[in-house]
């Protein structure tokens, strides 16, 4: 399967939820929004700012994001 997923990403509302249930699964808190949303233009930060959980789905998932090696593994 060459277009598996090999990472997943969510978010979590700092200001509701402390992100126990992903950091119990071992997601990995990989940073924070800034309170933006995607199409904010006049940076109003009119959003609440998220933690970013990760969890990876592929013991190599760098290097298949970044398309490295084989690319039919």
């Amino acid at each position: 399967m060459a277009n598996a997923p090999v990472l997943l990403e969510t978010f979590v509302d700092v200001g509701r939820y402390a992100g126990t249930c992903y950091k119990a699964a071992n997601w990995v808190r990989v940073g924070q929004t800034k309170g933006r949303g995607k199409l904010d233009r006049d940076k109003a930060y009119a959003l609440g700012v998220k933690d970013i959980y990760c969890y990876p789905l592929s013991r190599n998932f760098r290097a298949k994001l970044l398309g490295e090696g084989n690319p039919a593994s």
